[in-house]
């Protein structure tokens, strides 16, 4: 069971601040947070009450017993609903849009992996295109599988996505990526923001929208493909 020291850690990760800024944020001085996070011991009352009082979004019965949701209702009815819109546009300030392309529609475990479906774009049969307005330039799109992500995307959702080649340079920190990652000799493919890792240049940090997922850190030596992912397509009717 997570402690609230824990609990405030995963509101920082969900805020993608760090726990030096939140220090600064609620007027604690450097190491008030950070050392208890380390030593896993209690803060208190008052810094409790600052961190309440700064981000009223989440539930302050959650944040101190970790029993209910993280977010309050209010804050959990506002995100179902920016998240049951049929299309998704995640857009930078240097897309360039195009009014009209064919982006080809693949299946990952046809194409054996992420890995091989990038290396093999020319030779993999798609298995269907999306043809979306003004869509900023993509490579293609897959289908996503599990609930890391949820309930931003959810398992059958379609994610569509720009491929980078330079996993050091090429990387908007914060933004959400597709990415290939190499795990006991296997390729484990998945839906992740990524953000700067606290262990070094080395590493990054994989973060999750569902609550129940942990921030992962991993060597960036360990990627095996990665893809900027443009926007998603959420089919809500069977027929």
């Amino acid at each position: 069971m997570t402690s609230t020291i824990d609990r405030i850690k995963l509101m920082a990760d969900h805020e993608n601040i760090k726990i030096t800024a939140l220090e600064k944020q609620i007027g604690a001085s450097k190491g008030v947070l950070s050392r208890a996070f380390n030593n896993k011991t209690d803060i208190q009352s008052k810094w409790l009450t600052k961190i309440i009082e700064n981000y009223p979004q989440y539930d302050s019965l959650w944040l101190l017993t970790g029993k209910g949701e993280m977010l309050t209702e209010k804050e959990n009815e506002q995100l179902e609903e920016q998240v049951t819109l049929a299309n998704n546009v995640f857009k930078l300030k240097t897309d360039f849009e195009i009014s009209k392309q064919a982006v080809p529609l693949y299946n990952v475990e046809a194409a054996a992996g992420l890995v091989e479906l990038f290396q093999s774009h020319g030779d993999t049969q798609p298995v269907g295109t999306l043809n979306i307005p003004n869509l900023p330039k993509c490579d293609g799109a897959v289908f996503v599988t599990g609930d890391s992500m949820y309930p931003l995307l959810k398992s059958g959702d379609i994610v569509a996505y720009k491929q980078i080649y330079d996993f050091q340079s090429e990387i908007f920190w914060g933004e959400m990526y597709l990415i290939s990652v190499e795990v006991a000799e296997e390729e484990f493919i998945s839906v992740k923001y990524i953000q700067k890792s606290e262990r070094g240049d080395n590493y990054i940090k994989l973060v999750s929208q569902n609550k129940h997922h942990q921030p992962k850190d991993i060597e960036i030596s360990k990627i095996r493909a990665m893809a900027l992912v443009k926007a998603s397509v959420r089919m809500n009717s069977m027929g």
